[in-house]
């Protein structure tokens, strides 16, 4: 049986959301999986809400379909929960991931989530490592802490190859958050 994992991102123009998944997607394939990624907006605008899919399986993927009921959902502006219905169609099984100063058990009693919730503080850990408020690279570690499905080793790879002479501080902030991600059942 295929281990499919699919993901959808919830951002904003300019946060990086599309980046996030590409990257993500790149550094499964670097390990000889298939993966996806691609966004969904018309003419938004900067700071409009965007979506961004990823797929990642160790079989073929057939689908080209957006996500409409997600193993995960990734939320990189805690601004959206209120504003958009981010847990739409998620699995039973799913997880919500979110970047925000508040906890888990927090977040879960004020929209009443049944899925488990993890936060972390990826705007605060961009501005440290990165210099700017950029979430996106920080929600990645979180990503892969709670799924597991890339290694560290192969995301450094293409930020290196993304960013240059940048990847440093984006490393930090992958690094980072990945060891500050909390989660409650």
């Amino acid at each position: 049986m295929a281990e499919l994992l699919e993901v959808r991102w919830h951002g904003r123009g300019g946060m990086g959301a599309v980046t996030s998944a590409e990257l993500v997607a790149r550094a499964a394939i670097s390990e000889g999986k298939y993966a996806q990624s691609f966004p969904s907006f018309g003419p938004e605008r900067r700071g409009a809400p965007v979506l961004a899919f990823l797929r990642i399986s160790n079989e073929s993927i057939r689908t080209r379909t957006p996500i409409y009921e997600p193993d995960v959902v990734v939320v990189l502006d805690p601004g959206l929960l209120r504003a958009v219905d981010v847990t739409s169609g998620l699995k039973d099984t799913g997880k919500v991931i979110i970047n925000s100063r508040k906890s888990p058990a927090e977040l879960k009693s004020e929209f009443g989530y049944k899925w488990p919730v993890a936060t972390v503080n990826a705007k605060k850990i961009a501005g440290e490592t990165i210099g700017v408020p950029i979430t996106n690279t920080a929600m990645i570690g979180a990503l892969l802490k709670i799924t597991e499905m890339v290694k560290m080793e192969s995301l450094v790879e293409q930020l290196q190859e993304r960013f240059g002479a940048r990847a440093k501080g984006n490393i930090e902030a992958v690094e980072r958050a990945y060891k500050e991600i909390v989660i409650k059942e």
